[in-house]
This record gives C-alpha cells, structure tokens and sequence, in this order.
C-alpha cells in the first residue's frame, strides 16, 4: 500500500512509519514546509492549501497531525490551537479527498479517549456517550472535521488513542527520571483511570486497521486499564524502585495551571478497546508490567 501519513515526524508517526516500511509498504509524509524529498508532500492546514496531486496513488491517509495537548499552558490562544491544528487538517483531508476522482479507500483520523470526557470509575466503550469538558469538546469537533470524507464513501476510522507509553516520548519519558531516582509517585489520591496503551500495540493496531472492515470510533487502548496508584506502583516495581512519595495537586496546578493539570493527571477515564477486540486484534502487552518491561528492556 501507499500510505500517506500526517504527523510523521511525532512520536506515534515515526514509529508507524518505521514499521510499515519494514513491512514493505510506501509511505509518504505530509509537511508544512518546501518538500526536500521524494516521500513528501505539503500541506498547509492554515490556508486550507493542499494539492490534489498529493494523493496521486494513495491507498489510505493516517491523519495524526495536531498541537500537543501539554506542550504548553492552556491559555486562550493555546486552547485555539489545539483545536484549529486538528479541525482544520482534519477538513482539509477529508475535503480534498471527497473532491478526487480516485479516492484513497481509506482514511484513519487521530482523535483521543479525552473524548469521554472525566467519568470516575464508568467503564467505557466506543458506545459510550460523549462527555463534558475542553477535551472531548476539541474531539468531538476533530471528529466531526472527518465527515465529508465518510460521506464520499471512503472508510473512515476515529483513532480514539489513550496514553501511549514509550521511552522516547509521551508521558512515560518525562515520568522515567523521577522514578528512576525512586522519587516517583502518584498524583492525588492515585484512583483515577488510566488508559494506556503500549507503542507497540498503537502501531500494530493502526497498520490492523489499514485492511480491517471497521468504520467509525475505535478505542486504542489496552484491555486492561489501572489507576494511577495501579501504575505507579507497577512502574516502580519494574524498575525496582520505592514509590512512597504522593504528589500533591497544588504543584502540578502551579506549574502547569489546573484545567490542564487536572485533565492530564487527576481525572481520567477508565475505557476498554470493545471494537478491536471484537475485530481479533491481538494485544501484544495486554497487562501494564508485561508492558513496561518490554518497553524498557527489564
């Protein structure tokens, strides 16, 4: 297949990228600059500029594009950007597939579990309702962002992605440190839901649904959700390490201010992967200890 992906430089796109290459196919990388090469191609989701000819022999499009959700503090400005840097790529793509005459037969459009919104210990799955708040408001519309192209008939996936652990990224990089001096803890009273889910099993489950049957929401998380206090200990372990010290709220909300503070690392939302499941995807690190230790080599 030729594969067109957006957000190939990140975390998520350069891991999938790496391992459809491996696998034989064609990738070709979406960027915001002048091309410097054969596998790329520009697009500008500001202007809503992008060339048809972009899409000249692509099989399928992974939109994974988008300002990161903790980059930065949530100020008015920012919040803007969060939501314009995924609604407005995402309508772009959708649009500018819809319009072709040889369409991409499929397009698998990022979006997040924050989607549920805060939910307490609810179990959810991909037909759970939407909830309340800055997050799921900025999914629901990403979302929403996709619809002209399901409506041209080209099938259309929601990748719901939970917390996705790494060592070279994401939130496992900036917690590794901490915990690896045994200062590590957890945040509040530890009982709020984390949906992880391991690099690994994010690419694996993206590359399965390039050749799946399935349309629509899909929860990429393992089956197999913890609390936070679940995690910390379960990190601490694997790296042989204490986790005593609980981390009060009043720091990270100082430090990062408290909407964003509180939707990172106080609320959560407990979600299992119903529709992959039942899809037979097979989870290679369905537990979080079998997960971290293949992730850091213990």
């Amino acid at each position: 297949m030729k594969i067109l992906i957006t957000g190939a430089s990140g975390l998520i796109g350069q891991a999938l990228t790496a391992q459809l290459k491996a696998s034989g196919h064609t990738t070709v990388a979406a960027v915001r600059r002048e091309p410097r090469r054969n596998d790329e191609v520009q697009w500008n989701p500001a202007t809503g500029v992008m060339s048809p000819s972009a899409f000249d022999g692509v099989d399928a499009v992974v939109h994974l594009a988008g300002a990161g959700i903790g980059d930065k503090r949530w100020t008015d400005s920012y919040k803007m950007e969060i939501l314009e840097s995924r609604t407005l790529g995402t309508k772009l793509l959708a649009d500018t597939m819809a319009a072709l005459p040889v369409k991409p037969q499929v397009f698998l459009s990022g979006s997040a579990i924050g989607i549920y919104g805060e939910r307490d210990d609810s179990e959810l799955n991909e037909k759970s309702t939407i909830g309340t708040g800055f997050l799921a408001d900025v999914c629901r519309d990403w979302e929403a962002a996709s619809a002209s192209a399901s409506a041209a008939g080209i099938r259309t996936v929601l990748l719901r992605t939970g917390i996705v652990l790494s060592p070279k990224g994401g939130a496992l990089k900036k917690q590794l440190p901490l915990f690896k001096l045994g200062l590590g803890g957890k945040f509040g009273n530890g009982k709020q839901w984390q949906s992880w889910i391991s690099i690994t099993d994010e690419v694996n489950a993206i590359i399965h649904l390039l050749t799946s049957n399935v349309s629509g929401p899909v929860n990429l998380t393992a089956p197999t959700p913890v609390t936070n206090a679940d995690f910390t200990q379960t990190l601490a372990s694997v790296l042989s390490r204490p986790a005593l010290i609980p981390i009060p709220s009043f720091g990270p909300k100082l430090l990062l201010g408290g909407e964003l503070a509180n939707a990172l690392l106080f609320t959560g939302q407990r979600v299992n992967p119903s529709v992959l499941l039942a899809d037979g995807f097979t989870f290679s690190h369905p537990t979080l200890d079998g997960a971290l230790r293949a992730l850091l080599g213990k």
